[in-house]
């Protein structure tokens, strides 16, 4: 029997005793305390978007919240959306706080033009390793966006994926969760002819075409300037709240909102009957500088422009005749600028000079 003292010895091989180190997921590229740092920088803006329906905090599986009050036959109205390559210039020249605001309006304008109540928002972000600094800049921006928009940031995912994007690289997705009373819904169906259509001005771009808005810039050769810079990151306008304000004094009969695709291709959501189409006077507004810009150092067409960008008009307002004037007051008395741009005309009506007709 051994001595109660006698220390016992393991012998190795040679190849075992040669091992590398174990590895962590850190070394794979994935630091969970970055996570967490962020989850801790990122919660005082978050529950500054906090609505009452929302129950639990941050940091859970799953976000739990009950409908808002005072609806007889709740519909849930949901969107998801992204930002576009608008954030390869948020990358390249350190332009982070306000693409989350892109991201949020992209969603929340989108759940609007249903005549819903945006509530809920979440989203996901996406890089190889985790800038804490950059992803706070970011998130703070979602924040702010939730607060135009009236919604919860309930929560999100952040996850890193080295491998799968470039070093400094991140991408972003939203998705928004809405309510509307059943009998309140918009979708076009009440659009006749005669009606009048109120133009919203936009910021900017927004956030669509920007893989043109990229190549215009390498055509352009010099690196974008302070002010070009500011016209093309300019965050994304939020309708929510002086669409909302609207509604409670007037129907609306549908509303467009001009993201990819432009007018073209966003327009005729709206038009439900085949014999009805839209007509817009281009002349009813001044494009902003930074359309001219590219339309000219591009040479983009006129078709071209009015298909890839919303060139001044963000959200577009079909009301009946009667309460065109109307709403531009109350739009005005909510902070809002409104122009009256076209109406909704027989679909075989021929256009005049300086006017389009979309079907």
């Amino acid at each position: 029997m051994p001595d109660s003292d006698q220390t016992t010895t393991v012998k190795t091989s040679g190849a075992e005793a040669d091992a590398p180190p174990g590895l962590s997921y850190k070394d794979a590229g994935v630091d969970t305390q970055a996570g967490a740092d962020l989850v801790a920088r990122i919660a005082p803006a978050a529950k500054a978007t906090r609505r009452p329906e929302l129950l639990g905090g941050l940091g859970g599986f799953a976000a739990l919240a009950q409908l808002p009050s005072g609806y007889q036959e709740p519909i849930l109205v949901t969107g998801t959306d992204g930002v576009g390559t608008k954030l390869r210039l948020a990358i390249d020249y350190d332009r982070h706080d306000d693409v989350g605001q892109d991201l949020v309006a992209m969603c929340a304008n989108d759940v609007l033009v249903t005549g819903a109540e945006a509530f809920l928002f979440l989203d996901y972000y996406a890089t190889a390793q985790l800038d804490v600094d950059i992803a706070a800049r970011v998130i703070q921006g979602i924040a702010k966006g939730c607060e135009l928009a009236g919604c919860t940031l309930a929560g999100g995912e952040t996850a890193e994926m080295p491998g799968m994007y470039s070093e400094g690289d991140y991408d972003l997705a939203g998705f928004c969760v809405g309510v509307v009373e059943k009998s309140k819904i918009i979708d076009g169906s009440k659009v006749c002819a005669g009606d009048r259509i109120l133009g919203l001005p936009s910021s900017g771009p927004h956030s669509n075409g920007y893989s043109l808005i990229r190549k215009v810039l390498e055509r352009h050769g010099a690196p974008p300037n302070v002010a070009l810079l500011d016209d093309l990151m300019a965050p994304t306008r939020i309708y929510v709240r002086p669409v909302r304000f609207l509604l409670e004094h007037l129907p609306i009969n549908a509303m467009v909102h001009i993201t990819g695709g432009g007018f073209y291709e966003n327009v005729p959501r709206i038009l439900k009957h085949d014999n009805l189409a839209a007509q817009i006077d281009l002349n009813s507004w001044d494009r902003p500088e930074i359309f001219r810009w590219l339309a000219k150092v591009g040479n983009i067409s006129d078709q071209e422009m009015l298909t890839t960008f919303n060139c001044g008009m963000g959200m577009l307002l079909i009301l009946a005749q009667e309460h065109a004037e109307e709403a531009i007051g109350l739009l005005a008395d909510a902070g809002q600028n409104a122009v009256e741009i076209g109406r909704i005309v027989e679909g075989a009506t021929t256009p005049e000079a300086g006017k389009i007709i979309i079907r």
